[in-house]
């Protein structure tokens, strides 16, 4: 099952644990100020439109999406979107999954217009997560190599700068995400590349999830860094820490990141969620570190409200992922869940998404339910 063998690995964990880990970890950021904001309405919806276009790309690699943009899940919510490319790169450490497509502009009428909202004309891509022992295993592993950003050649989408305005010193990225977008990139750079040279003034958005996110940012580093494009959003769920402290201060710049104004403008939107451990993996103590632009989901069960969703400052506000959580443990099904409710409940290519009344509290009753009856 998508998304099973992550839960079983962390399922022993404990929040007191990630509490250890926390503890463990430089505090860079306590001078910052950190005072929950909840989110717009437009934002919310955004986010949330977003949460169900990524959900699509779990299809890849099991029913497929198809063009002009159908799928048994969620596609036909998308009437202005037309797939351009879907790639699976394989098997063993190196396999990524995802799609591109094209969004015309034709918004629905609740939605508004703004700058380089989703839903106006935009260039997609969306970044599947994790889907099986495979990714697992690359979502988990924690080698590092050093970080360079790749040298893209002209694809078609005009030189790339001679010398990146942003560089990344001392910088090192964990090999199993970089090993994934190296698959990925061969697929997408020349697509996006030939579709930014025909859609000049269409932003590109790129969207992952879990695995996926991880691949979105380096995806996103290339793009801005090594090919100078401007007009480049990313919006990732769950994302996992992709490499050290100097490549989380590094994706900072890149995407000025930095302070607390206009939080909600900003063009890198990583989400998080409560009791979702995946965005503090791989540990602090093992070198890794998060970046900036973090918007936490407090609410722990599905529905939020914009109520329920706020703003992050820096990469350690304590009101967000990077705060405790107290001792109580962690359950296999709690985080299961946890890491995937993001919006809706991502991860299962079935009519409608994954359905509503498959959640947690069912899970959850059944299990402490066994534990009683152990204890007898």
């Amino acid at each position: 099952m998508r998304l099973l063998t992550l839960a079983l690995l962390l399922g022993q964990l404990t929040a007191s644990s990630l509490g250890q880990w926390r503890q463990d970890e430089p505090q860079r950021h306590l001078d910052a100020p950190a005072s929950p904001t909840s989110i717009s309405v437009r934002l919310f919806s955004e986010l949330e439109r977003l949460a169900r276009f990524v959900d699509i790309s779990y299809c890849i690699g099991n029913t497929g999406v198809r063009r002009p943009f159908n799928c048994v899940s969620r596609c036909n919510e998308f009437p202005s979107l037309s797939l351009v490319t879907t790639w699976n790169t394989g098997f063993l450490m190196s396999d990524s999954c995802g799609f591109i497509a094209v969004d015309h502009g034709e918004r629905r009428h609740e939605e508004t217009a703004g700058d380089g909202a989703v839903g106006d004309k935009a260039i997609m891509v969306a970044f599947r997560g994790t889907y099986s022992i495979t990714n697992t295993v690359v979502d988990l592993s924690t080698i590092p190599q050093k970080y360079v950003p790749y040298p893209s050649p002209d694809h078609g989408g005009g030189e790339p700068p001679e010398k990146p305005e942003h560089e990344c010193t001392n910088c090192t990225v964990h090999m199993g995400f970089l090993q994934s977008w190296k698959m990925a990139r061969r697929e997408v750079i020349p697509a996006l590349a030939a579709l930014k040279e025909r859609h000049p003034d269409y932003p590109i958005h790129l969207v992952g999830h879990s695995l996926g996110g991880a691949v979105a940012c380096l995806a996103a580093l290339e793009l801005k860094v090594s090919l100078g494009w401007d007009n480049v959003f990313v919006t990732t769920f769950g994302e996992p820490r992709v490499g050290n402290h100097n490549l989380a201060r590094f994706v900072d710049a890149v995407f000025d990141l930095g302070g607390d104004s206009d939080l909600e403008e900003r063009a890198y939107r990583r989400v998080t969620h409560y009791h979702d451990p995946v965005p503090l993996l791989p540990l602090g103590e093992w070198g890794y570190a998060s970046h900036a632009g973090e918007i936490f989901i407090e609410k722990e069960s599905l529905s939020p409200s914009e109520e329920d969703v706020h703003t992050c400052v820096g990469d350690e506000d304590k009101t967000c992922s990077a705060g405790g959580s107290g001792s109580t443990r962690y359950k296999l099904w709690q985080l299961f869940f946890a890491h995937r409710d993001y919006f809706w409940r991502l991860g299962l290519c079935v009519p409608g998404g994954d359905p509503a009344n498959w959640g947690p509290s069912i899970v959850e009753y059944e299990y402490e339910e066994k534990e009683e009856e152990e204890e007898l």
